[in-house]
Parts: C-alpha cells; structure tokens; sequence
C-alpha cells in the first residue's frame, strides 16, 4: 500500500504552512534523508526530509499551495513492487481538496445554504475559500482557495489574471502582480458604485476583526471608496498579531526603566575591537557591538537574580538554570527572535559572532526552529533608530523582555556639578504574576552594575 507523506509540523505552534516547491517529481525515486520539498512557514523556510524510501507515485498538493494543514497528506510514495494501479483509491478526498486543485462548483442547494455576500462580510471568522469560477466563455479557471479569496476580497476577475503556478493555476503571487498592476479590477471602466453597491464593496474587505474591535465593513465605510488598498496578511503578520494580543490580554505587564552611563562600556569596547587578532587578510576575529555587550549584562544580571530568570504557569513558577537570550530581529514583513543560548556562560567576541550569523540567517528566513523558539527572556533594542525608550511587549513564556534606547549624550550632575556623560535608557517589562516590582528593580540595579562596570563582564 502506497505510503503517505504528510505535511510536517516544523514547531510546536504550527498550523499549517505553504508547500513552497517540490524537489522531486513523480516517478523519482528517493531515499530516507532525502529532500524532497520545501516548506515555508510563518517564520522560515525549512526544508523536508523523505523518511520513507520508494518511488513517487503521485503529488496530491502542487507546489505554491499555501494554508496546507499540518498531518495533510501532500504525496504519495510506492514501495518497491507498487506500481500506478496501488494508488487507486489511495488518495483521500480532503487531501485532493487541499492540493489547490479546482473543486466541483457546489450544489444550489448548498448555494442557497450560505450566507448573503454582505452577511458574510460581517463575519469575524475567515471566509472558506469560494467554489471554482468560471469564466465568460464557461471554461473552468484553476486557482488555489486562497487566490480565489483574496480576488474576492479585492473585486478582481480571476479571468483576466494569468496564473504562474503548475499547469497555469492563479496563485496568491499572481493576485498580488494583478493588485499592483491593476490587472483584473472588476468595473475597472465603470463609475463609481452608488450606494446600493456598497455592501457588495464591503464583502471584498478581509474579514478578520479589525484591531479597534470594529468588523472590516464597520472600517471602511469610515473612509472615501478609492482611497485605500487591503494588503493581505501574510502568515507571519497574523501569528504576530496574535502573539502580541494575547500577551497583552493575558499577561499583567510591569515596566521599570533605569538609566545607564555607558561611557566606561564603550571605552572597553574600542579597546577590546582594537586587539582582535586579524587573520592574514587583515579581517578581526570579532567586532563587538553594544548590544552584544546589553546581552551578556542581561544574561549575567539574570544570572545574579536567578529569581526574575522565571516563566510562569498554572501549575508552578519555572525556575531556569541558564539565561536564555532572544534577541529581536527585524526582517519582511514582522521580527524574529534568535536565541543566544547560555548567554551567561559565553565570552562577548563568542556572543558577537554568534549574533551576526543568527541576524543573517534570521533575514534570509534560514533559522531552524530551535534557533527561536523557547529561551527565557528577550532584548529589543530599537536605539539604532535613534530611539530615546520604549516599552516592549513580553514574548511568553518569558516573564521579561527588556528594550533598549539610544545612547546619547545627556548633562548629568556628579559630585554636585554637571557633566557630559553618554546615557542609555533602558526599560524592562515584566509579567508581573512571575517578577514583581521588587524583584523586577533589583535585576534592573544589577544590569546596570554590569553596564556601568563592563570590566566584570570579562570575569
């Protein structure tokens, strides 16, 4: 019996994912450890392993399909003596659905069973994916579910958009090319929709909720016809968006911000990038950065206040042995968090070359799922931009995060008469079921020991 290759779950989190192409096709052969596929996922693009070996018998999900569902069967592979006649009735019926392949138009009974286009746009709920159109000259269009919905939800004609994915099928990126050229508008020529037409117009908005709590139909109608484009959501933005609405709804946050002098740190740091031995084309072994050296005091101050080094759950505080250290990323599209792990436990140059290749592969959207997922607290550091302070939102199951500002020169008064001194402003959110006010204030007094004394770093 033909075995069944199904759609992995690359993290704990996943959902589904999109199958961004296949590297074998059907007939090949291949080899447990071989890979076969490549499969994009809110934060990455991982590659995926045979596990079994045989022949490929039949591809169910093509490539460019996007929202596969995890444990979706995708292929089929045959064992050795299988031939075509063993994937007779091997193949289950939600998985042909699922491969992106055109559906039979549905009964009008089924039809009249649906909701009205202005009812459905006042669902919270994602829409399922309309039925196969067909156009004017009565011929089948082949597209996945979700072009055809995001086609929908912009008011283009499927049948004047040419597809780019196997066979010919419209897939999202086609939608997108059509949105930016303007390919495909329905009534493109025609004038402006009376009023009657508007509930119509409102059925194209998504329909997630809106931020403000107000349904899509509810937000447009605030502004002219015309004058806004809906850009979808890509999967990355919709599990930040959650991520980040959880967290605050759950999670009680507490924010303590603390001043630090950070000239003595970066006198040490020109000192230690000026004696970085250089290989024989002259390139230093490190380049220390001031974040890196906000890590290792972080990690060193979590370490010192091995209590705030905690997550919280129902059934018991999680206490943890080693400073985890994520570190937020921007990338396309949203952030990614990269994990230094034992940051306490590393030398500065080692955490410095190890966060350049993470940031790197984090932008290239290359990290393994271990490489971000987990850790135990998180920096954000936003001084670049030339930020002053800010307050970040805490990532669970981290009890803390901490966000970093500019460091810039401020008059500050020692020994009663003022001064110049370069100060950083840094801001740490805690939950405040697992770190509280004290306890939060006497991690904050040892990080900036660590910052203001960054010899003992090297320690």
């Amino acid at each position: 019996m033909p075995i069944k290759i199904l759609m992995p779950a690359l993290s704990p989190t996943m959902e589904e994912g999109n199958l961004a192409r296949w590297l074998v096709k059907e007939g090949d052969t291949v080899s447990s450890g071989d890979v076969i596929a490549e499969i994009e996922t809110d934060k990455a693009t991982m590659e995926v392993e045979a596990v079994d070996e045989g022949t490929v018998g039949k591809i169910l999900v093509a490539e460019g399909s996007e929202g596969v569902k995890v444990n979706e069967v995708i292929a089929l592979l045959l064992e050795e003596g299988e031939d075509a006649s063993s994937l007779d009735g091997a193949a289950p019926a939600k998985a042909e659905a699922s491969a992106k392949s055109e559906a039979p138009a549905k009964s009008e009974a089924a039809a009249k069973s649906e909701p009205s286009a202005p009812a459905a746009a006042q669902q919270t709920a994602p829409a399922k994916a309309p039925p196969a159109p067909a156009s004017d000259k009565g011929e089948r269009i082949f597209a996945s579910p979700l072009a055809r919905r995001l086609a929908a939800q912009d008011g283009l004609d499927l049948a004047a958009i040419s597809g780019s994915g196997p066979h010919g099928r419209i897939v999202k990126r086609d939608v997108d090319e059509a949105l930016k050229s303007g390919t495909g508008r329905k009534g493109a020529e025609a004038p402006k929709a009376a009023a009657a037409d508007k509930p119509a117009a409102a059925a194209q908005a998504p329909k997630a909720a809106a931020p403000s709590g107000m349904a899509d139909s509810q937000v447009l109608k605030l502004f002219e016809e015309g004058s806004y484009e809906v850009v979808p959501h890509d999967n990355m933005r919709k599990t930040i968006a959650k991520r980040l609405t959880e967290s605050k709804q759950t999670v009680p946050h507490f924010y303590l911000t603390v001043d630090c002098e950070l000239d003595a740190l970066l006198a040490l740091r020109a000192q230690l990038n000026d004696a970085a031995p250089k290989d024989k084309d002259g390139k230093p072994a490190y380049k220390l950065s001031v974040n890196d050296m906000v890590i290792k005091a972080h990690a060193l101050a979590l370490k010192a206040v091995p209590a705030a080094n905690a997550s919280w759950t129902d059934g018991g505080m999680l206490v943890h042995k080693h400073a985890d250290v994520g570190v937020a990323v921007a990338i396309d599209g949203g952030l990614i968090t990269p994990i230094i792990r034992r940051a306490d436990e590393k030398t500065l140059s080692a955490i410095s070359n190890e966060m350049k290749d993470l940031a790197s592969r984090a932008r290239s959207r290359k990290l393994q799922p271990q490489e971000y997922q987990g850790g135990t607290t998180s920096v954000s550091n936003l001084g670049m931009f030339g930020i002053k302070d800010f307050a970040a939102v805490i990532n669970p199951p981290h009890a803390t995060i901490l966000a970093v500002g500019a460091g810039e020169q401020r008059a500050v008064v020692k020994n009663g008469a003022l001064a110049i001194a370069t100060v950083m402003s840094v801001t740490l959110s805690t939950d405040h079921r697992a770190v509280d006010g004290a306890l939060g204030a006497e991690l904050m007094s040892a990080f900036r020991q660590f910052i203001e004394n960054p010899m003992s770093m090297l320690v």
